[in-house]
């Protein structure tokens, strides 16, 4: 009996290392690829935010040819030796917001590469219960929105997970986030199945969501803010 538990327990001893092996051999020979995927997700939802992707559209090939890509700090000028691939946001999002270094994706014209037809700036926050994040990107007035993307980590499904949603991100569309010079933001309001279409910094509410939305009004606000100085560098006149 004794030899049969020992058999055992070796048997199983060796099987934990080999498998253990093989998943840590197969994880490190994926980890290239994975990190490509990665990287080709950001750029499907930076481009997301400006145009709708077609099944046959190439989102690589496109954001290498229309978007410019840099850093920038708070007070909006370009960060040297910084590459946006080098900025974890969430690690950022960390920091008091004068000390942050921000992405900044500039969409170019095709026709006229020194002219910017939307600016897509990465935002994060806190909903209810974890992290949530994503992008917004603004027309050439640096004012309009012309759409956004937001993702989360554990909101509740049916209730604050809808802002996945293109139904929740749409109604964000045209609208402005500076009332004259001043930076306003946009709001989503408490409660559901109201119109806000003459409001220029409001949105209709999730119902039974109120403590996400206010996440994603504090995540729109605090970034905004952070990138107010850049904007205002660069819009023109």
């Amino acid at each position: 009996m004794r030899q049969s538990n020992l058999y055992i327990v070796l048997y199983a001893a060796m099987l934990t290392i080999v498998c253990g092996g093989l998943l840590a051999f197969a994880s490190e020979s994926l980890k290239e690829k994975q990190q490509e995927n990665i990287a080709l997700e950001q750029k499907q939802n930076i481009l997301s935010t400006v145009m709708t992707l077609g099944e046959n559209d190439n989102a690589a090939e496109l954001y290498n040819k229309r978007v410019k890509a840099f850093v920038v700090d708070f007070k909006g000028n370009v960060v040297e030796g910084k590459k946006t691939t080098d900025i974890v946001v969430e690690a950022e999002y960390k920091k008091p917001a004068q000390e942050r270094l921000l992405p900044v994706y500039e969409f170019r014209s095709e026709a006229d590469p020194n002219k910017i037809e939307y600016v897509v700036l990465p935002i994060h926050g806190f909903g209810l219960w974890d992290k949530i994040w994503g992008y917004v990107s603004l027309q050439s007035d640096f004012n309009t929105i012309q759409g956004t993307v937001f993702q989360h980590k554990g909101e509740t499904p049916g209730l604050g997970a809808r802002i996945s949603s293109a139904d929740i991100q749409d109604r964000y569309k045209g609208k402005k986030v500076f009332e004259g010079e001043a930076l306003a933001s946009v709001e989503m309001m408490k409660g559901e199945g109201n119109d806000y279409s003459s409001e220029q910094h409001k949105v209709d509410g999730m119902s039974g969501a109120t403590l996400t939305a206010k996440g994603v009004n504090n995540m729109l606000k605090d970034y905004l803010a952070c990138y107010e100085n850049y904007i205002k560098k660069t819009k023109q006149p």
